[in-house]
């Protein structure tokens, strides 16, 4: 039988007593459960409400088992890029949690005025005259394309519902976003027994950076959906202001499975982070510089290749294969010695008579 979570009220840390076998457990502000060392019995310390860690709303449960966790990471790794370290698809899981992350989902009321150039596409017939194959001016005619441009503008209000941001230090809200979406259909009321055994922080953001990032990402949805409600073929120069009223805050928890990958007994491990409702997985694997300045030389030097070949041919035809050299004179023969007149020979200059 799984045992009942322990309920304490309070916003500072909290020093609890296991109602299970009685061991003291320390739960610090910015978490919300804890688990017993010694029997593992889960509590759940509920603070009271206050403007930036106001009472939970929702829960997303986990739908992804801590197995299929490891496994989804595993192969995971086995795709990374070529440009990681080598280590890396060689990892190992360090460590895993389940975590309950807390988060705000964002509504509001959004008042938009915008203004644009719309393009309508017609058709019409032209004459022109061009020449034949056998030389010949002729006329014909043709079905052209043709945009008229006029300026709109106008307002409009929509809804913004379910902007999903983290509330959370620990993760940061471009790693949410990686990971969305959240299947918001089976979110539930929050109750302390959904976090029991599991570990849950406490928002460590507060409400004003919270809106901060819920507006900025609402206002880029508004902006996309603006682009498709604009009328006509085509549309450019769109410009909008938009006010946001009506907005909400509710916190919610989603679940996310948090693992350290350990790569290299030298190095820390590197976090890796998963939807536990879809299996989503977000992580940012260490890249070897070696292997990018090997693949950045490697393409410089295709690209300079065709310039190194072009030059080459451009070269000088003599140059390239050589112009054979005349052979030097040959050297004069020496001058016969000449016989004197009666056919006398010279006399020896020395050497016995």
């Amino acid at each position: 039988m799984t045992p009942r979570p322990s309920v304490r009220f309070s916003r500072a840390p909290v020093q609890l007593e296991c109602e299970t076998c009685g061991a003291s457990l320390r739960v610090e502000a910015d978490q919300r459960t804890a688990a017993c060392p010694y029997c593992a019995s889960p509590s759940v310390v509920e603070r009271p409400p206050s403007n930036d860690r106001p009472s939970p709303h929702f829960v997303l449960g986990f739908a992804m088992a801590r197995e299929s966790a490891q496994g989804a990471v595993a192969a995971w790794l086995g795709k990374r890029s070529l440009f990681v370290q080598s280590s890396v698809k060689r990892g190992t899981i360090d460590a895993i949690r389940g975590v309950y992350t807390p988060a705000y989902l964002y509504s509001a009321m959004a008042q938009t005025r915008y203004a644009a150039q719309i393009g309508e596409n017609y058709q019409e017939t032209e004459t022109y005259t061009t020449t034949d194959d056998k030389g010949n001016t002729v006329t014909r005619t043709r079905v052209v394309t043709r945009t008229e441009h006029r300026h709109l503008e106008g307002q409009r209000a929509t809804y913004v519902m379910d902007v999903l941001v983290v509330a959370s230090r620990a993760v940061q809200n471009a790693e949410l976003e990686a990971l969305e979406p959240f299947d918001l259909r089976t979110m539930r009321r929050y109750t302390p027994a959904v976090l029991s055994g599991w570990v849950a922080e406490e928002p460590t953001l507060t409400q004003a950076e919270c809106y901060a990032l819920a507006r900025r990402e609402a206002l880029e949805k508004i902006g996309r959906d603006l682009q498709g409600f604009m009328p006509g073929d085509s549309h450019h120069g769109l410009t909008h202001e938009t006010r946001l009223d009506q907005e909400t805050l509710e916190l919610i928890y989603v679940p996310l499975w948090v693992l350290a990958i350990r790569h290299d007994p030298r190095k820390p491990p590197f976090r890796v982070l998963i939807n536990g409702q879809t299996g989503a997985i977000h992580g940012k694997a260490p890249l070897s510089w070696v292997k990018i300045a090997l693949a950045v030389l490697l393409a410089i030097l295709l690209l300079a290749a065709p310039f190194v070949l072009a030059a080459a041919r451009d070269r000088d035809p003599a140059e390239r294969r050589g112009v054979a050299r005349p052979p030097a004179p040959a050297a004069a023969p020496a001058p016969a010695e000449r016989a004197r007149p009666g056919g006398s020979r010279p006399t020896p200059t020395g050497g016995a008579r």
